[in-house]
């Protein structure tokens, strides 16, 4: 069983420590740079230097003065970097610091002379397709060659491809940079066949010809094409199974697999598996056994009960099957795959929560189960396997009880970060995230139990929890609502001087109203710059089980709005802003009328 911790303990931490935190802010100390660390390398075309000196006096860099500087002398200019080592010298009165950091390329690998670019023949991995499915081969190979790849009984050209486009990565929207990037590389060439032939088909050869010189190379993933007629079963033996868009953790997460779930096989890439209703898994979650058919259900009668605070809805199945979950403004949607409606009656009496529930075979193998709910707000949900039966849980809203505002509400608080091994970002005198989170969460903690509240903390001290950690206490402790308290930063390409304000980040649409009503309410409250509310596929953000909210309270490297953030007063008006916040939310939802 996980540690948490609850109510009072530790509850007077916060306003000791918080005092002290305002020395650190002001401190006139030595020429010091917080960022980036030693040796540091980035791909990005420009790097922030965060750091702090007494105010009095200019802070040069490489000659050149910093000209905006907080009160207390902290900076963070952003500098261009060229591809290499970068050297920067900052000087302060008589004091001198050397920045080092080495900037490498992003771009893809280049060919040379009459050689395919090194490790850019794909597929890189063993893979697997059923008969007829397209099989794509790509390489990177000098202007004007002639590329072509061999594999079983087929030679295929390979064509150089133009009017690429790429896309910049997810965090780029951080930055306001995420718009599709033109790429015109003539050197990347591509191709793809299908195949027939059930077997192993082997390694692929790939040929390029140019100026009367030929060279072959094999690369380096197996082939194969898989027999429908053979059944390969994939049991889901992890207690949540991560299915995926693609077959790879850059691709999006799809609703979470319960532990038992059976599907069939029809793909293989790598270490990740396609499971047939389309989805993608890493093998080391699943167990796989040889069937002669795929797993399938029907499904005829269900019933709804009321178990304590919440609505449980049993569907019995014959096997376990995938499950996609959709909600709605006041709806709540479950999908069962590889499934056949039989169904002709199901038990719902007057419930707390559900209006009515309708349902329909919306495909082949795909019943639809659309609950129609009393209320806009959604307060969590688990979904699990007993046996063959699939259980929904629907949480009821609390219970609003005594004369305090938030009688009857449990909320976890969930500082970020902790001990040396997890600092989380650093402001300009180096002073970590992980240490103001806590005393801002302990003065939340104080403010929420003086409401009436339930409080919970994943951490009271400086404990290094991961990420899972924290969201196995979450699903735990079943609080009414989550929130994970954290100061921000950026990647290396940010503004770190012109970047403030608070930002929220939800996942599951039952936390969206919270996040954006929590966000408004503290930026208009405490008179704060807004950041902006954002869907973000976090770990502190995925628990179903409540409304899970990411609080980025504010810019760590903004060398302003680290002082705010370390002012024992704005701290004590922060947390109060964030209690009456979740008061006011909490009375307007529960009972909230659909529209």
């Amino acid at each position: 069983m996980r540690t948490f911790w609850y109510g009072l303990v530790g509850a007077g931490v916060g306003y000791v420590s918080t005092f002290a935190l305002a020395s650190v802010a002001w401190a006139e100390q030595p020429l010091f740079i917080a960022y980036p660390p030693e040796n540091h390398q980035t791909t990005a075309a420009q790097i922030f230097l965060i750091g702090t000196a007494a105010p009095e006096g200019d802070v040069r860099v490489n000659g050149e003065v910093i000209e905006q500087r907080s009160p207390a002398g902290h900076f963070a200019p952003s500098v261009p970097l060229e591809l290499g080592e970068n050297i920067f010298t900052l000087t302060h009165q008589d004091q001198e610091l050397v920045v080092r950091v080495t900037r490498v390329t992003d771009q893809p690998p280049v060919p040379v002379g009459t050689n395919f670019a090194e490790g850019s023949l794909t597929p890189a991995v063993d893979l697997a397709r059923l008969p007829g499915e397209l099989i794509c081969f790509g390489a990177i190979a000098p202007p004007q060659a002639t590329v072509s790849v061999s594999l079983g009984n087929q030679t295929i050209p390979l064509q150089p491809q133009s009017g690429t486009v790429e896309l910049p990565p997810n965090y780029a929207i951080l930055t306001s940079q995420n718009q599709p990037i033109p790429v015109e590389i003539s050197e990347n060439y591509q191709g793809c066949m299908t195949a027939a032939n059930i077997g192993n088909l082997g390694q692929p050869q790939f040929q390029l010809t140019l100026n009367g010189e030929t060279i072959r190379e094999m690369g380096e993933g197996r082939v194969e094409i898989l027999n429908p007629a053979t059944v390969e079963i994939a049991t889901v033996t992890a207690d949540s199974g991560t299915a995926r868009t693609g077959p790879s953790t850059n691709y999006s997460r799809l609703t979470p697999l319960p532990q038992g779930t059976r599907a069939a096989i029809t793909g293989r890439e790598g270490d990740w598996l396609r499971l047939d209703y389309g989805a993608w898994i890493r093998a080391s979650e699943i167990e796989m056994t040889t069937g002669s058919v795929p797993p399938r259900s029907t499904i005829r009668s269900f019933r709804a009960r009321q178990q304590g605070d919440r609505t449980e809805v049993v569907f019995p199945l014959q096997t376990p099957v995938p499950v996609s979950v959709q909600q709605g403004r006041n709806t709540f949607t479950l999908t069962l795959h590889n499934t056949t409606a039989q169904t002709d009656t199901f038990l719902l009496n007057d419930d707390p929560v559900i209006e009515w529930l309708d349902w329909q075979q919306v495909a082949p193998g795909q019943v639809q189960y659309t609950f129609h709910l009393k209320s806009n707000q959604q307060w969590g949900y688990t979904l699990n396997y007993e046996g063959t039966s699939l259980v929904l849980a629907l949480r009821h809203p609390p219970e609003l009880r005594g004369d305090r505002p938030l009688q009857g509400v449990s909320i976890l608080l969930d500082p970020g970060h902790g001990s040396s091994e997890d600092l989380g970002a650093r402001g300009p005198t180096g002073y970590p995230e992980k240490d103001v989170v806590l005393i801002v969460s302990q003065l939340i903690q104080q403010e929420l139990l003086q409401r009436g509240a339930t409080v919970y903390m994943t951490r009271e001290g400086d404990d290094d929890l991961y990420p899972q950690d924290r969201v196995n206490i979450i699903n735990e402790v079943e609080p009414a609502i989550a929130l994970s308290i954290h100061y921000n930063a950026l990647p290396d390409d940010g503004d770190a001087v012109n970047t403030a304000g608070i930002g929220t980040f939800w996942y599951h649409p039952q936390a969206h109203n919270l996040s954006v009503f929590l966000h408004n309410y503290l930026v208009e409250t405490l008179d704060r710059p807004s950041y902006g509310v954002f869907w973000n596929n976090l770990a502190l953000t995925r628990p179903t089980v409540a409304p899970s909210v990411l609080l980025e309270l504010g810019f760590m490297i903004n060398p302003y709005e680290f002082e705010w953030i370390m002012d024992p007063e704005e701290q004590r008006r922060l947390a109060g802003a964030i209690a009456d916040g979740l008061v006011e939310w909490v009375r307007a939802s529960p009972n909230s009328p659909p529209n």
